[in-house]
């Protein structure tokens, strides 16, 4: 691909929609860094969660470069999730302040955004802290802005930009002690790191980095830190037990004199927003004071969120010890740890699968519970009321994932004081889909239909082997062959190879041109199948995005959603 001169308004939409498809991969490594000030959520999922908004909000935009700014702005300030989450929209809102104007995306310009970003997010915390994710952002603005005055290339920037943000990464835990004691980078900045990474794959062609082999900190490092936390006198958030987030309309004079209230009686503050608008986070252990006090200067604080920390601290300590790939469900019942120690959410998510990958898929994507199960092992009516039982929500969805599960899933909500719905998804691909349009604060009716219309519009085949001989529509299957399903369909496809038979059902799905195939690959899918389907699409449906998901389960190398 040629290298891009200036970064117009298809090269930043580009950037952010593959920032948040690189953040949702890496989400789950960048989760494992997170253990300062407190765990508000984990860093990569919030990230991620915000990043989804801003790319729905491009979705319906123009793609012309105030419209497309508008909806960054717009997207991140109204989805920002968690202290991450919102210093992550005002980082994306001062890059676009600057972006939007209708001078060229130069090299000048582009460390010019960068620079305002920068500005941007040290303003909206109260008190900014040194080897955080404002630390990362400034020093690659810096020299952003060093390389462009010396004159050079918007790629050559980048590059620059991208190196002294890396080095500013690697140096946080030398800036703070307790990443020191964790042995781990700050979450935050390794999170913005990516969006250069975005960038230069958009503008240089750069290839975009892999998910690491990250184990986290130990139990042992752990408690080291929360051993500085909460003697050292450093961190005085420690002891601040709840998240409290809301959107507020503020009249723009009063913004400064609010934060200054909260600084009053919380802290890890971050205020967001401007022309009336503004998305707000606080650790306190006043909930009522930290609500009262923008409606003391004419604030209405709306859509309020507010999370123990404690319980989430516990039941992320529990998370680590148990390591990564446990499903906080599985933590509790492993820890006996109470129904509390999930996270409380208007509507939570319960989910089948079989394969320790898409336990950690579904997990990155908000599930609460993962009951195992699937084509062989279906799970009966007990096991998931007992999931459902277990969720800290009174409002419960259920993906069964195979249509044999379905009539079990339905008898649940007659069993239970919860309110139950069934997303009738019948195979893996569905539920990823279903899983985009989940919101945990929407109710459970809400997210039920938009669900079951995301789920619907994914087409789906599945391919396995044969354990017998038969006859299909498709022709004579002998014991040993690969075939390739599609629901409703049965057997489309025969093969002596898994790759003759999931290339044969990929030509079959892709009939009706969709724009993008999920592939989860199970534990009988080769990398070298896996290559060659991968291949096969990019030579016969080049405009086709591919995502490619290790899923781990049994029986089926591979299975495919066509949306």
């Amino acid at each position: 691909m040629p290298v891009l001169e200036v970064f117009g308004a298809e090269a930043l939409r580009d950037t952010v929609i593959t920032f948040r498809d690189t953040m949702r991969r890496h989400a789950a490594g960048i989760n494992l860094l997170n253990v300062y000030p407190v765990p508000d959520g984990d860093t990569g999922t919030n990230m991620s969660r915000t990043l989804d908004a801003v790319v729905t909000e491009l979705e319906s935009a123009d793609h012309a470069l105030e419209p497309t700014c508008e909806a960054i702005s717009y997207g991140s300030l109204m989805g920002a999730r968690g202290n991450s989450g919102v210093i992550l929209s005002q980082i994306l809102r001062g890059l676009v302040t600057t972006l939007r104007t209708t001078s060229p995306g130069s090299a000048t310009k582009v460390a010019a955004a960068l620079k305002a970003a920068s500005v941007a997010s040290y303003e909206a915390v109260l008190k900014p802290i040194e080897g955080t994710i404002l630390t990362v952002v400034r020093e690659t603005a810096d020299a952003a802005q060093r390389a462009a005055n010396d004159g050079a290339t918007l790629a050559a920037m980048l590059h620059v930009a991208r190196a002294a943000g890396r080095k500013a990464l690697a140096n946080t835990p030398e800036q703070l002690p307790v990443l020191k004691d964790a042995g781990v980078v700050d979450a935050g900045g390794a999170g913005f790191m990516l969006l250069m990474d975005a960038a230069l794959h958009i503008v240089d062609g750069e290839p975009l980095p892999e998910p690491s082999e990250l184990s986290g900190p130990t139990s042992e490092q752990l408690d080291a830190v929360a051993h500085r936390v909460s003697t050292s006198g450093e961190v005085d958030v420690s002891e601040l037990r709840y998240e409290v987030m809301f959107l507020l309309n503020i009249d723009d004079s009063k913004s400064k004199t609010f934060m200054q209230a909260w600084g009053e009686i919380g802290d890890s503050i971050v205020v967001v927003g401007g022309d009336g608008l503004y998305n707000c986070h606080v650790h306190t252990n006043d909930i009522g004071a930290a609500i009262e006090a923008p409606i003391e200067l004419g604030g209405k604080p709306f859509k309020i969120r507010v999370t123990d920390l404690f319980e989430e601290m516990a039941e992320e300590h529990a998370h680590r010890e148990a390591q990564l790939g446990v499903t906080q469900m599985d933590a509790a019942h492993k820890h006996g740890s109470a129904v509390s120690a999930l996270p409380a959410v208007e509507c939570a998510v319960v989910a089948i699968c079989s394969g320790a990958g898409l336990e950690d898929l579904f997990a990155q994507m908000g599930v609460q519970g993962v009951v195992t199960g699937g084509q062989t092992l279906n799970p009966s009516t007990a096991e998931l009321l007992d999931a459902v039982e277990h969720m800290n929500s009174s409002q419960v969805i259920i993906l069964p994932n195979n249509k044999n599960i379905i009539p079990v899933a339905n008898q649940v909500n007659a069993l239970t004081k919860k309110e139950v719905r069934v997303v009738p998804t019948c195979s893996m691909p569905e539920a990823l889909a279903a899983l985009v349009s989940y919101d945990p604060e929407a109710d459970v009716d809400s997210n039920c239909e938009a669900m079951s219309i995301a789920a619907k519009s994914v087409a789906t085949g599945e391919v396995t082997q044969a354990v017998r001989d038969t006859n299909t529509d498709a022709g004579a299957v002998k014991n040993g062959d690969w075939i390739g399903l599609v629901r409703g369909d049965g057997v489309v496809a025969i093969g002596s190879t898994m790759v003759q038979a999931a290339t044969s059902l990929l030509s079959q799905l892709m009939t009706n041109k969709g724009e993008l195939l999920t592939v989860i690959t199970g534990n009988l899918a080769t990398a070298r199948a896996t290559e060659e389907v991968v291949a096969y699409m990019a030579e016969h449906y080049a405009d086709v995005e591919v995502e490619v998901h290790a899923g781990g389960q049994p029986l089926y190398p591979f299975l495919f959603g066509v949306e």
